[in-house]
């Protein structure tokens, strides 16, 4: 539906209207409760009927909107990892549109390449720094440090946005010549020093060594996108193409 179509059936029907945003307003109370619980509680220590009590509901009034509290809990990273893909998107379209159109040359199609590894990896990078909340939701981070995780429904959805916001520096690496296995390898050791700084970074520890984290991480993007640039320009347009065709 148009706004402009969206407006007329609104105006047709105000009280839809208004009970639909009175029903956004509790479910948003539910989710902010949640968020709390689960970060003084953790996942394991928190309850519905908690989440409940600080909504200022009954149990009975969360269950119209989540069956358990797995459910909120997904619904919370969920909305965390949306934000998380929109700013990287956000991010590869600012560097598209400074770089402007690709030369028709190698040195044009490495430069491109190059931003949109660039672009995605900061974006991911700067959106966890700048929402530590965001991080330990991300991570479990409450209550010990092990493996967690929801249901496997939940678990693979969740994961695969993950894998999205990631997705253009994947693409950015088969570009500049570097095969899919190798290209996977890289994506998982960016992943982990991203992780590791940005924990460093939140709970302080990285004072200890006098650096900044943000610096740490781009220097590692440099050394990436070295290792990534060192194939022969035959090799990079065979890469390019297989990428082009598989999209």
């Amino acid at each position: 539906m148009s706004s402009a179509g969206a407006r007329l059936h609104a105006a047709a029907d105000p009280r839809g209207t208004r009970l639909r945003a009175e029903a956004d307003g509790r479910r948003e109370r539910v989710m902010a409760a949640a968020r709390s619980a689960f970060f003084e509680l953790g996942l394991e220590g928190a309850s519905l009927r908690e989440i409940a009590k600080r909504a200022g509901y009954t149990p009975g009034a969360i269950y119209s909107y989540f069956d358990s509290k797995e459910a909120v809990y997904g619904a919370l990273l969920g909305e965390s990892l949306e934000r998380l893909n929109a700013a990287v998107a956000q991010q590869l379209a600012a560097a598209a549109d400074a770089a402007g159109r690709s030369d028709p040359h190698s040195a044009g199609v490495r430069a491109g390449a190059r931003a949109q590894l660039r672009a995605g990896a900061t974006a991911f990078f700067d959106y966890y720094l700048q929402n530590p909340g965001d991080l330990a939701l991300g991570f479990y981070l409450f209550n010990g440090l092990r493996p967690r995780g929801l249901t496997p429904g939940l678990n693979e959805r969740l994961n695969a946005r993950l894998r999205d916001a990631w997705a253009p520096v994947h693409r950015s690496l088969l570009q500049l010549g570097v095969t899919d296995d190798e290209a996977q390898t890289e994506i998982a050791a960016l992943f982990a020093q991203v992780s590791g700084l940005l924990l460093l970074n939140h709970t302080g520890r990285m004072r200890m060594f006098r650096r900044e984290s943000k610096a740490l991480f781009e220097r590692y993007l440099d050394c990436l996108l070295a290792r990534a640039g060192r194939l022969p320009v035959k090799l990079l347009y065979t890469a390019l193409s297989k990428s082009t065709n598989a999209g």
